[in-house]
């Protein structure tokens, strides 16, 4: 019997959703995949897993039955794999730092200074990550700690502390109806084209679209993979772009326009890392982090 671990996380995000239009977006799969998957599964078990017709979706009994064992399997693989990445880091006297955008704020500078004296013969080494991983590179084990915008996924398999708070402002084109605004509220921004995040970046593109502010879904212009993409659109006029007050001064351009908006919640910036990665240099270069933002 071939069973892989991906047939039993797509079997459990269907049983949470019963629905398998959701649990295609949670996964980041196409619906059609997402049904060969669960067909595969069934065939493999020999029995009918869900019933289903074009209106709902509910587990059978066999359904029911496998959904606290695949539960039970899903989360010792993880655990698993999230042990296995915090041991092979714990060998390494490099810490990988991710970044989706520039950190700026000054932080760098100090954050080298702290971890130079207190852990001599560790070096940081940074790495960007496209908005596609929501993880940051943490997931795979490309990185070991990130400086990153809350939300990332939650689960227990990461830790975080807040090291900055800031408005959301928007980036407009130059000559923008909007550009001469002092604080333009979100109403007059619903209508607009967006440059959005990537659909795999999952609660972060949400987030950077406003989408629980929203009375109707937004308006997708183009999909950008950097900060630097969504700006280069941004000035083509191809779209409008939420960013946080502090990017607006890093990413300062002349022909684009940022502008605070009114009306939203403010993002959050934050220092990620495994929870299960126990090592002093992760825990320090949080705690430097903290310290030199929120001092």
């Amino acid at each position: 019997m071939d069973i892989r671990v991906q047939d039993l996380r797509y079997f459990v995000a269907v049983a949470d959703e019963l629905s398998f239009t959701r649990a295609a977006e949670a996964l980041f799969v196409s619906q059609p995949a997402l049904s060969k998957q669960i067909r595969r599964l069934e065939a493999a078990l020999g029995a009918r897993l869900f019933d289903r017709d074009r209106r709902t979706v509910a587990l059978t009994e066999a359904g029911a039955v496998l959904l606290p064992r695949a539960r039970q399997m899903v989360g010792t693989w993880r655990g698993a794999e999230a042990e296995i990445a915090a041991l092979s880091a714990s060998r390494r006297t490099t810490l990988t730092v991710g970044f989706q955008t520039r950190i700026g704020r000054g932080l760098i500078p100090a954050i080298t200074t702290r971890m130079r004296q207190a852990l001599p013969d560790w070096r940081l080494v940074f790495r960007q990550v496209p908005w596609h991983d929501p993880t940051v590179g943490l997931a795979g084990g490309d990185t070991d700690v990130a400086i990153a915008w809350l939300p990332v996924p939650d689960g227990g398999a990461y830790a975080w502390k807040v090291v900055s708070t800031e408005e959301r402002w928007v980036a407009l084109p130059g000559g923008h109806r909007l550009a001469e605004r002092d604080v333009v509220p979100f109403g007059e921004l619903e209508a607009e084209p967006f440059l959005a995040l990537p659909v795999s970046a999952g609660p972060m593109r949400d987030f950077w679209l406003a989408a629980a502010q929203r009375k109707a879904p937004p308006r997708i212009a183009a999909e950008a993979g950097t900060a630097e993409e969504a700006l280069e659109g941004v000035a083509a006029g191809l779209g409008v772009t939420l960013i946080a007050a502090g990017n607006a001064e890093i990413y300062r351009r002349d022909d684009v326009v940022c502008r605070p908006v009114g009306g939203l919640p403010p993002s959050r910036l934050a220092v990620v890392w495994r929870a299960v990665d126990e090592r002093p240099a992760v825990r320090l270069f949080a705690e430097a982090c903290v310290r030199c933002l929120c001092a």
